[in-house]
């Protein structure tokens, strides 16, 4: 049994009833888990009945853990009974417990806002195009051509853009300092790789010269017993080597593709540039026509789901840091940032995020618009190919929440194709023509 009361903006406050027979079987859970933790004069530890352990203790001793037993199902049974969808945690209090008249709690909770759709059948939004040119397979391949330089032996004087080998000992008011010296250390010049002025310094110098050279660390600098320190570093120059560009031919071709000439290896960067540019200009598009369905509704939204989001984005970023071996507190630290700037940051993606999927959720309710059979199939097909698993054996794995979560996502991308398929598309140049042209009929008025 249970009473709901709206108490705000999306927040409602359940009143909830554990019966005295759901209490006292949660009691008797409770003393059978924790009775090893209670010592009662005449018993071995563990061995004390209920009653001696209430009487000694409390008539109250096991209600907490008792309590911790039956929320969880008579709040979950409550939620669904009502048909709610809540946002946040719930704040509990304890009406009246005992044995006799079991539990009543209250619990308050925000629950999932109201979208109110506005116009979302015939937007007006830019049409985002594919655009791939000559330059920039150009530009491709010139990467490529970069990522297969040749460095070879030169018999003069270094310059930025060359590859030298060295010898350096640093020292600051004469004495030498922790990761100042190393022997052998390639460097490429103009790469900013060491202290300003450092690399300028050593361009100049031939094979098998010495020469000291000073320079200043910054300000800023990472070890705060060098920054802003003069320092004088000894460098002797073993080699000079000058970058080689492969030459762009059909051999380099083959060097680098599967295939046998230029002609065949520009078609193929092409096709990928212009598949990627595709698939980015479908994706801006659908990102402008939803952006202008969410501008035409309205929602409520609770402080809590903005919060949860930016949760979710500093989870990922832990993940991220984790995978390169650093903790999210480490970073913090060495880029000088608090977490709460962080979430600053993050907050108004995160809103947008969150209104974003509720309208998109609010328009396929609407319409009514699910996953096909067509597309689940190919979808569990997918993940098993991913999985390298049978078909069957992969679905037969599903559990209903992540066969669900895979309906949700297929459902939320048809759900997008609908409006940008009910949307009316502009060209980029017309839409912009258009904009200027209605800033001047308001100036003039």
């Amino acid at each position: 049994m249970a009473k709901v009361e709206n108490v705000g903006a999306n927040k409602v406050k359940l009143e909830i009833t554990v019966s005295p027979e759901d209490f006292a079987a949660a009691l008797q859970e409770a003393y059978l888990k924790n009775r090893g933790k209670y010592s009662v004069q005449g018993f071995r530890k563990g061995k004390a009945p209920r009653s001696f352990i209430e009487n000694y203790y409390g008539e109250g001793i096991f209600f907490e853990d008792a309590f911790d037993a039956v929320f969880p199902d008579s709040y979950t049974k409550t939620v669904d009974e009502l048909k709610l969808e809540p946002v946040s945690r719930p704040d509990l209090d304890i009406v009246t417990i005992g044995k006799k008249e079991g539990v009543v709690y209250t619990a308050e909770v925000f629950i999932k806002p109201e979208v109110v759709l506005g116009e979302y059948k015939g937007v007006k939004a830019e049409e985002a195009k594919a655009q791939v040119d000559d330059k920039q397979v150009d530009d491709e391949i010139k990467r490529v051509a970069e990522r297969n330089v040749r460095w070879v032996d030169v018999d003069r004087e270094a310059k930025i853009g060359d590859k030298v080998i060295v010898d350096y000992s640093g020292s600051v008011d004469g004495e030498k300092f922790d990761g100042g010296t190393a022997e052998n250390q390639p460097l490429e010049l103009g790469s900013n790789t060491f202290i300003p002025g450092f690399e300028e310094q050593v361009a100049g110098m031939k094979k098998g010269e010495e020469k000291d050279i000073t320079v200043k660390f910054p300000d800023a600098y990472q070890a705060e017993l060098l920054a802003g320190k003069e320092a004088v570093f000894a460098i002797k120059l073993h080699e000079v080597k000058e970058k080689e560009m492969p030459v762009l031919n059909d051999e380099f071709a083959q060097d680098v593709s599967e295939f046998d000439t230029l002609e065949e290896y520009k078609e193929s960067i092409k096709k990928r540039l212009t598949e990627q540019a595709e698939a980015q200009a479908k994706s801006e598009t659908e990102n402008n026509v939803v952006g202008e369905v969410v501008k035409n509704a309205k929602i409520d939204l609770p402080l809590c789901m903005i919060e949860n989001q930016i949760d979710n984005q500093i989870r990922q970023i832990e993940y991220n840091l984790m995978y390169q071996g650093i903790k999210l507190d480490d970073y913090l630290k060495m880029t000088g940032t608090k977490m709460e700037d962080v979430r600053n940051d993050y907050r108004e993606s995160a809103e947008k995020a969150v209104r974003t999927q509720l309208v998109i959720e609010a328009v396929k309710d609407a319409e009514g618009i699910e996953a096909t059979k067509e597309q689940i199939e190919d979808a569990i097909k997918s993940g098993a190919e991913r999985a390298k698993k049978d078909m069957e054996e992969y679905r037969t794995a599903l559990s209903e929440d992540e066969l669900a979560y895979i309906k949700e996502n297929l459902a939320y991308d048809n759900t997008v194709a609908f409006l940008v398929q009910n949307a009316v598309l502009e060209a980029a140049e017309k839409k912009n023509k258009k904009d200027k042209a209605e800033k001047e009929n308001t100036k003039e008025e």
